[in-house]
């Protein structure tokens, strides 16, 4: 059942990625309306994800001064 779930999940994530790329080409209405949902669910997941300390990126102080 958690297999299912996740597949379901990864598929939701590969077709809100394709309709990015496909709406930055110019796609239709609603390829427009799931890029923007898809993009707008990203924002939340990495804002969550800084408030809770988890992730990469940004600066780790290890300069070369």
């Amino acid at each position: 059942m958690i297999l299912i779930a996740l597949t379901a999940v990864l598929a939701l994530v590969a077709g809100g990625c394709v309709c990015v790329v496909w709406a930055a080409r110019g796609g239709p209405r609603w390829v427009r309306g799931v890029a923007a949902v898809t993009l707008t669910a990203g924002q939340l997941v990495r804002s969550s994800n800084r408030r809770r300390g988890v992730g990469g990126g940004g600066d780790d102080g290890g300069g070369d001064d």
